[in-house]
């Protein structure tokens, strides 16, 4: 009997990794997630797409990896992304463990925010999956601000300069630091209190030399809990101040990283002076 392969939905394991599904096992595993075909295995493979979809889910649980909080047969009920935006953000329909897989599905695919026209491309989809934040009304969707994105990719005075397009290129690779969770609770508290609908740069510029004294004081008094405190207010100034101005704070920190990374010098009256040559 022949097997219709078009019509073939396969379930693959990457072990100690994940468990999916795919009807292209080398465009999702090998080209979309980089894994040679010595690197995962096929479990199943059926035409019947309600058996494979309950059948991944309880691979997951019985294999203890992270379970789909949806279906792959809710997940795929439309071949179009549905990009809903706002004035502030662009939510798409899938949660951040399946969104770069269906980015890759939907490139192409554009929207309208008050920004302008957006588009899903192969440059811009590590930035996507980079940024993307869980939504805070539906664990199953994810959004990117839309200013970031607009700075990112469509504002002629923020052009993606060698450097960035070198940043996007080593994520994919998944070289780049990982989004740390906490900045994301740091802009999610923030987006909720209003700071990035009614502040500005200039106002969050004076709260973080505010408290910059707040640190002195502490460093004079040798107060510890008020050092942590005020370190710890400073970062999420500058978290802030960064967002306001288009940037994540992750991609200035790598970016400072990756500037004095090689860097010489010596100790100078406890000071670290850099050589000039």
């Amino acid at each position: 009997m022949l097997v219709n392969k078009i019509n073939m939905y396969t379930i693959y394991h990457i072990p100690g990794k994940k468990i999916g599904v795919t009807r292209n096992l080398n465009k999702r595993v090998t080209e979309q997630q980089g894994y040679a075909p010595d690197e995962y295995e096929v479990l199943f493979e059926s035409e019947d797409i309600n058996a494979i979809s309950s059948l991944e889910i309880e691979l997951q649980k019985s294999y203890g990896y992270k379970v789909d909080r949806q279906t792959y047969k809710n997940l795929i009920k439309s071949n179009k992304m549905k990009i809903n935006a706002t004035e502030q953000t662009s939510t798409f329909p899938f949660p951040l463990n399946k969104l770069k897989g269906n980015l890759m599905d939907n490139v192409g695919v554009k929207w309208t925010t008050d920004h302008g026209d957006f588009e899903i491309t192969k440059d811009n989809i590590p930035w996507i999956k980079q940024n993307a934040k869980t939504s805070m009304y539906n664990d199953n969707r994810s959004y990117v601000y839309n200013k970031a994105f607009y700075e990112a990719f469509y504002n002629p005075a923020h052009t993606p300069d060698v450097d960035t397009l070198l940043m996007m290129a080593n994520n994919e690779a998944g070289t780049v630091s990982k989004t740390d969770e906490r900045f994301d609770l740091i802009r999610d508290w923030a987006a909720v209190r209003g700071i990035y609908d009614n502040g500005d740069n200039k106002t969050q510029y004076v709260k973080l030399i505010e408290e910059a004294g707040e640190l002195a004081k502490a460093l004079l008094k040798n107060d510890k809990p008020e050092v942590i405190d005020a370190i710890g207010d400073m970062v999420v100034v500058l978290t802030n101040l960064a967002h306001l101005e288009g940037l994540d704070i992750e991609y200035c920190i790598d970016s400072a990283y990756k500037e004095i990374a090689n860097r010489q010098g010596k100790m100078i009256n406890g000071t670290f002076v850099k050589n000039t040559l």
